[in-house]
């Protein structure tokens, strides 16, 4: 993480409901969020007595959000729900349908300290456009199989690479046990043929109006190699850094998403 001051007629395109997965998972685009690891005290004589003592890990709280998005007119409505399991796993699903055209996707990952530790993620269009993604990392190994267009691939294991959903969670995390949130950060992610690096840039802090009334945010942007292409997002700190909005651009088209409501550890947000 790097310091920074603060600064129609339904279309059946297959591209249509790739973008909305997009949108949808984007919640900063796309992967891996680096943050600083927590020294405990050591007791040790020549340690600072001036020091501040070390901070309690905040850990995620599950979650269900609804969001509404729209893409050239048409709206449609995503449930997003993070479920704790035993050994301090996790769930995170994500979907949405309209007509014949939908998706469903589903990550699982251990939690270690401020680490999110991916194991499996999977991508399945559903009606129209039946297309699927696979990405499963394999403890030890040096490599991750990602599935992609019918086709296996191989990719290097870099250290902190998540997939494109719990790169999600990685972020909430990393924000929640950040003393200074309002700064840039790098994500890296395993998506299709290739393992991408992105940086996220702090844009400010903007109140976003939502159907749960005024919500105040942070407002990060993606940088991508084609100018063409825009990724805005915007988090809410009072939300365990939910994702509120996000905005991505592409061939002259917008999609946006937006949260609806939000229960976070059985305590309705509405």
């Amino acid at each position: 993480m790097t310091n920074r001051s603060r600064p129609r007629v339904f279309s059946m395109k297959p591209g249509f409901a790739e973008r909305l997965r997009r949108c949808a998972a984007l919640a900063l685009a796309g992967a891996a969020m680096t943050a600083a690891s927590q020294q405990a005290t050591t007791g040790e004589p020549d340690a600072d007595p001036q020091a501040p003592p070390a901070r309690a890990v905040v850990e995620l709280k599950p979650y269900t959000a609804e969001y509404r998005t729209t893409a050239r007119g048409i709206a449609l409505d995503l449930t997003r729900k993070l479920k704790a399991g035993p050994d301090d796993s996790f769930t995170l699903t994500n979907g949405g349908k309209i007509l014949v055209v939908g998706f469903y996707e589903v990550s699982v990952f251990r939690v270690e300290g401020t680490r999110v530790v991916p194991q499996s993620y999977v991508y399945q269009g559903t009606g129209l456009i039946n297309r699927r993604r696979e990405v499963h990392f394999t403890p030890g190994s040096d490599t991750i199989r990602s599935l992609y267009k019918g086709d296996w691939y191989d990719l290097p294991y870099k250290a902190e690479t998540l997939d494109r959903m719990s790169q999600l969670e990685q972020l909430r995390l990393t924000l929640l046990n950040d003393p200074t949130p309002k700064e840039d950060i790098s994500v890296r992610i395993a998506d299709g043929r290739k393992i991408k690096d992105y940086k996220l840039l702090f844009r400010g802090e903007e109140t976003v109006q939502t159907a749960m009334g005024p919500v105040e945010t942070l407002h990060f942007e993606r940088i991508h190699d084609d100018p063409e292409r825009k990724s805005n997002t915007w988090v809410a700190p009072s939300l365990d850094y939910l994702m509120v909005k996000t905005v991505h651009v592409e061939d002259g088209q917008p999609v946006e998403v937006i949260l609806t409501s939000a229960t976070i550890e059985g305590a309705d947000q509405d």
